[in-house]
């Protein structure tokens, strides 16, 4: 593999049929934890967002860097460490401003503009492969992008008729790209392990969010819940996610993260009884339908040779 320190674009990955499938799977899996985060969040009685920041982000970091040293061992972890380079530290960086900028983009604007932002992640991170890595992406995965987007904006049509403010639109927007850019990175540097990067991201998190909390204490009944945020909805999360992403085309990547903003408020609905809206039906049918379709001709895919420059197959130019 081409070393990421000495060449700025390292070569394009080539991935055994079994390991798209295993990275598909862990990847649906790091979306899943992620969706949970709404419904553990309301159990919380802390009204700090920066309290709550913090604490999840310190789970986090610390299930993260328990689960490489069980797996590599503190030298093996040092190593990671490491050996992330500058595309671990990006990725560190992309995470770690992503955290931060939901918590105050919150403050400005609606959950439901985020989402809708958020549902824009595909697209990104196709564009983004395509501009940066020439990575073609097929005419399904297109296709699969809009019905995603068309779908995400009918669940979240029903809040956007209310005044916005630019800034959390942006810093919304902000978090899309941020996303977006970490996704094409890992898949563009397979070679490189991303645990640590995010474990460092989530370290950077917690920092930024210690100096802006006006306290740091909690009850221990929020310190069970945020312990469950923090390991189980972020931790666990980031762990598939950095693990499955490196085994998948990056549009496809983050075309299965949307998953989170469908299925988030179908566990609230369940655990907390919050019916769902008719439109949050409708259009979390349009992308679920989308995704497995999708899903399915790309299983179907790999069964047929590859042609090269298509959606992760490398092109020989």
């Amino acid at each position: 593999m081409t070393d990421t320190a000495s060449s700025p674009v390292a070569a394009s990955p080539i991935v055994s049929p079994q390991g798209e499938r295993v990275g598909f799977l862990l990847v649906f899996l790091s979306a899943l934890m992620w969706s949970l985060g709404g419904s553990i969040a309301r159990f919380i009685d802390n009204a700090d967002s920066w309290t709550v920041v913090f604490w999840r982000s310190v789970w986090a970091a610390a299930f993260l860097l328990c689960f490489m040293v069980w797996r590599d061992g503190w030298r093996g972890t040092l190593k990671l460490f490491r050996g992330m380079g500058l595309a671990g530290l990006a990725v560190a960086f992309c995470f770690a401003t992503a955290s931060t900028s939901f918590v105050v983009a919150l403050a400005y604007t609606t959950v439901a503009n985020i989402l809708l932002m958020q549902a824009g992640v595909p697209l990104l991170a196709a564009l983004f492969a395509w501009a940066l890595f020439r990575e073609r992406v097929a005419v399904a995965t297109w296709v699969a992008i809009a019905a995603v987007i068309v779908g995400v904006a009918i669940m979240v049509s029903e809040s956007l008729d209310g005044a916005v403010s630019p800034i959390g639109d942006g810093l919304a927007l902000l978090i899309a790209v941020m996303f977006s850019i970490a996704t094409v990175i890992t898949r563009r540097f397979a070679h490189v392990r991303m645990t640590p990067a995010t474990c460092l991201g989530t370290m950077l998190a917690a920092a930024f969010a210690a100096s802006q909390a006006s306290a740091l204490g909690v009850s221990s009944h929020d310190m069970g819940f945020l312990f469950a945020f923090g390991v189980i909805n972020l931790g666990l999360g980031l762990a598939f996610f950095a693990t499955g992403a490196r085994l998948v085309p990056a549009a496809v990547a983050a075309l299965l993260g949307t998953f989170e903003p469908i299925l988030g408020p179908i566990w609230v609905w369940l655990i907390h009884s919050e019916v769902p809206s008719a439109r949050t039906i409708v259009g979390g049918a349009v992308v679920v339908t989308a995704l497995l379709v999708h899903i399915g001709l790309e299983f179907k895919r790999q069964t047929r040779p590859a042609r090269a420059g298509v959606t992760g197959v490398p092109s020989p130019n």
